[in-house]
């Protein structure tokens, strides 16, 4: 119980580090939070900064979730390396250090699904990134790539693994929630393209 206790913690801890809000404070002496989306992810930073901290800020977030998947696995073995993945996403997305106004996870997520098991996650991405390519819209392609990782691990992972397929449902349902302000614009045609403002 103790161990569970700490994986959660440090990883939970390790989703705090904020690696956008931190660049923009550095290097642009501005709040993401206050700029864009209001996001502190990498697509707004992409937005606001441009793409050199974007790059950097999805590298970092990725790790981000590489990293406590590791701690979570020397700590607890397999099933601390899944509660790892979660908690890191959930500190990114509601650090309690920017008073819970994060962002939304996904690079997080595809740090510590591609780490635990590669293929299912990436085939999700090539596909994310195949729709992000044809319609602009990175939400889009960021909430059904995720969203169908767990249908992909349910096809092609043998043998059949219940605590890795609710790990990615956690994920996928964290990664919709997180964005259901997109989805609500993207049903009423009012979400920003690649390269445009947000509205």
């Amino acid at each position: 119980m103790l161990n569970i206790l700490l994986v959660i913690l440090i990883s939970y801890a390790i989703g705090n580090f904020s690696t956008s809000f931190i660049l923009g404070k550095l290097i642009k002496k501005t709040d993401i939070r206050t700029k864009g989306s209001g996001n502190a992810g990498a697509t707004n930073a992409l937005r606001v900064f441009g793409k050199k901290i974007a790059i950097i800020t999805f590298l970092f977030d990725a790790f981000k979730g590489i990293i406590a998947v590791i701690i979570g696995q020397m700590l607890l073995g397999y099933s601390g390396s899944l509660i790892a993945g979660v908690f890191a996403v959930i500190g990114h997305d509601f650090p309690i250090v920017l008073k819970f106004k994060g962002g939304k996870g996904i690079a997080t997520t595809i740090g510590a699904a591609t780490f635990i098991n590669p293929v299912p996650a990436l085939i999700a991405i090539i596909i994310g990134i195949l729709i992000i390519i044809k319609t602009k819209y990175v939400s889009l392609g960021s909430v059904l790539a995720i969203s169908l990782v767990p249908f992909i691990a349910l096809l092609i992972v043998r043998p059949f693994d219940l605590k890795y397929i609710l790990f990615l449902v956690v994920l996928a349902a964290i990664a919709v929630f997180r964005h259901k302000s997109n989805i609500k614009r993207l049903l009423n045609g009012e979400e920003s393209k690649i390269g445009q403002k947000s509205k």
